[in-house]
């Protein structure tokens, strides 16, 4: 079978439940040949009305793939009375679910703003593993933190990290009566993930350009409310993604995170030097992981990866170098509990939380040059407390 069609089928919910027909092991045959395509499920505790749902639904993905007359849909019940007895999806129904288009995304089509978003920040490097995830996270809880108010988009989607970095790896998102999705709250901001659509152990096996069909969805199709900042973590790389994401919307500013090792920095430059030639502005070089502090020795500093790479290179390439953000071992223990190092108000005044709180207010001087973002002591205790 076709494999877009395959990824599809996949994605198809059963409306009573909020769960894929996949995840509830429902499926019992997808086959296509060149009479048509037949797609055979077990119907148990699915009332008539939900069928047919399910069967306007398979019709609607597979628009452009198959054609409607060459759709079978099959189903199988062990118990028809079951069938009958379950209830109906009607207004005392449970709160929809949001679900999403697995389609291309647009081409050709002018750039459009997200609505009620001031500014979006995407936050990118060409190097995997250099903590750009985590940095997008306390970035953005860090801005919240001096009084704005902030969303992300995890447009990782074969690698999605924020559920797990903002303690939400069970949520599903619901839909509201325009079918928006409503994005999920976490520590006073927002924030929408492939993740939270799919079961972690399950792999995305995706062709690039079905990437800019999410990307879309989440930038447009999500009710994000008033934000100051939308601040979109990208994947590593200059891809499909990136692309995107150029072509659906105005992106303010980047911010590119690299660590000092020069494997690292040597791979953020060429991801730099893309968002200089399609033109969307650079706002700055953040070097992750500069250095480590131990527990016991807070004096100390380790040059694990190197020192000053990012530095230098902010330098060779005529861009701000807005922060260096050392490492610490209560960083790590955050992001495996889900529980963000900006969070924690035992973090205040370390040296990882002194770097976050500078690169929040480079990020806001940059863009509001004239306004006072000064802050009474304990601002962020109040705030998060």
């Amino acid at each position: 079978m076709n494999q877009d069609v395959v990824n599809r089928l996949s994605v198809m919910i059963n409306p009573q439940t909020g769960k894929t027909l996949k995840e509830e092991n429902r499926i019992v045959e997808m086959k296509q040949d060149e009479n048509g395509l037949i797609f055979k499920y077990k119907r148990d505790g699915i009332s008539p009305e939900s069928k047919r749902i399910i069967e306007k639904k398979i019709i609607d993905a597979l628009d452009g793939f198959v054609a409607a007359d060459k759709i079978n849909v099959l189903t199988v019940s062990e118990n028809s009375n079951d069938v009958f007895k379950a209830k109906p999806v009607g207004p005392k129904a449970p709160e929809a679910k949001a679900e999403i288009k697995t389609g291309h995304g647009p081409t050709g089509q002018a750039k459009k703003r997200v609505a009620n978003v001031k500014k979006v920040i995407a936050v990118s490097s060409c190097k995997g593993g250099v903590g750009k995830s985590t940095v997008t996270v306390n970035l953005g809880l860090a801005l919240k933190a001096q009084g704005h108010k902030v969303g992300f988009i995890d447009a990782d989607v074969y690698g999605p990290s924020l559920p797990m970095l903002l303690n939400h790896r069970q949520t599903k998102p619901s839909a509201n009566d325009n079918k928006k999705i409503l994005p999920v709250e976490a520590f006073g901001t927002k924030f929408i993930s492939f993740g939270l659509f799919v079961n972690e152990s399950d792999p995305v096996i995706w062709r690039g350009p079905m990437l800019g069909g999410v990307l879309n969805q989440f930038l447009f199709d999500v009710d994000w409310g008033e934000l100051d900042y939308l601040i979109i973590d990208l994947p590593p790389g200059t891809g499909d993604m990136q692309l995107s994401m150029i072509q659906a919307t105005d992106v303010d500013g980047v911010v590119v995170v690299s660590t000092p090792q020069d494997v690292a920095v040597l791979d953020t430059k060429k991801g730099l030097q893309m968002f200089n030639q399609v033109k969307v502005p650079v706002i700055g070089m953040v070097e992750n992981m500069s250095y480590f502090i131990p527990e016991d020795a807070p004096q100390k500093k380790y040059y694990i990866f190197g020192q000053d790479g990012v530095k230098k290179a902010a330098q060779d390439l005529s861009v701000k170098f807005l922060a260096e953000i050392p490492l610490e071992v209560s960083v790590r223990e955050g992001s495996d509990n889900g529980e963000p190092y900006m969070t924690n108000t035992k973090n205040e005044g370390k040296p990882v939380w002194e770097s976050y709180q500078k690169l929040a207010s480079e990020i806001d001087h940059h863009f509001y040059p004239e306004k006072d973002k000064g802050s009474s002591p304990g601002f962020f205790k109040k705030l998060f407390s």
